[in-house]
């Protein structure tokens, strides 16, 4: 699923280094992650997020909904599940600077754009905060 979620956001960019998209199992199972799953009616998996925590900040590290499901609910429904989690901790994200929808979403839910940043030649993030 991660791998079909990004090649979705690497349309949206129109590039495709984004690490996510190009790591394989072994890669995902070391990360070191924290992870939410949400599934759907039949009990599929229909999207992930995944997260780190640092000195009392929660980094949204991945968030993936499997494609067929995106626009519904799925990735809010994590997001905020994290944000209950949260509690008073504030959350962090950096999302690609032209996926339009993951914007939307981070700023439909409250969090504030902190900035733009190139991480490799041409390849934008944007970041975002919620709560102080």
């Amino acid at each position: 699923m991660q791998s079909a979620a990004y090649a979705v956001e690497a349309r949206l960019l129109g590039d495709d280094r984004i690490p996510a998209l190009h790591e394989d199992l072994d890669g995902l199972r070391g990360a070191g992650l924290a992870w939410l799953g949400a599934v759907d009616g039949d009990g599929r998996l229909a999207g992930a997020l995944a997260w780190s925590e640092d000195g009392g900040v929660l980094d949204v590290e991945r968030l993936v909904v499997a494609p067929a499901l995106a626009r519904r609910g799925v990735g809010t429904a994590l997001v905020r599940a994290l944000l209950d989690r949260a509690g008073e901790r504030p959350a962090v994200v950096a999302t690609g600077r032209d996926n339009a929808p993951a914007r939307a979403l981070y700023e439909r839910l409250g969090f504030v754009r902190t900035g733009d940043r190139e991480v490799a030649p041409g390849l934008w993030v944007t970041t975002y905060r919620h709560g102080s």
